[in-house]
């Protein structure tokens, strides 16, 4: 059995989404979702979904408390849905090409410090760019530098809106998220 630990600080979409893909799967299973907003939606939803879950501090994520969880709990992969602290290196060492994260965009464009959320589509409208994505892709000690994994693009139409254009990704997002999660944890079988 593979279990997988997601790492959220939102709403949790993506998570969600992810629990969801795997629930009925006997050889992969979400073990826990943590967060380190204590009021994140994902925590009250995972726990609907009979999922465990844990809140912890930032300051708990760098004094090796999390580190020590997740390797007592052996966990293959954390899965990054909505993140908001970068990962100290420590865990990236530990779980070294076992942390994932997405990003809404085509990386490296609109990536790095900063770079997340509405703050990416603002730059991916500014650019006049005519085609956005996502990357999935290996943490590192760099925001967004981590090898790429998977991408995949969608045409801007004129005259997108932020609004319009945050759907448009959200939904490759919800489509390619957990079905490259899949197909990586059965490519380190």
């Amino acid at each position: 059995m593979k279990k997988i630990c997601i790492l959220a600080s939102g709403n949790g979409s993506n998570a969600i989404n992810i629990i969801k893909y795997f629930q009925s799967n006997k050889n992969i299973r979400i073990s826990i979702v943590a967060s380190n907003n204590q009021e994140a939606k994902v925590l009250t939803k995972a726990n609907l979904l009979k999922i465990e879950t844990l809140y912890f501090s930032p300051e708990q994520l760098i004094n090796g408390f999390m580190l020590e969880k997740l390797t007592s709990m052996n966990i293959d992969l954390i899965v990054l849905a909505g993140f908001m602290i970068k990962i100290p290196n420590s865990l990236i060492s530990r779980f070294h090409n076992r942390i994932i994260n997405i990003h809404p965009s085509l990386l490296p464009l609109h990536g790095g410090k900063g770079m997340y959320g509405i703050n990416v589509h603002k730059s991916v409208l500014k650019s006049n760019s005519k085609y956005t994505g996502i990357t999935i892709h290996f943490v590192n000690q760099n925001y967004d530098e981590g090898k790429i994994i998977f991408q995949a693009k969608c045409k801007i139409k004129p005259k997108t809106s932020i609004k319009d254009l945050i759907k448009q990704v959200k939904s490759l997002e919800h489509k390619f998220y957990p079905k490259i999660i899949h197909t990586l944890i059965n490519e380190n079988n």
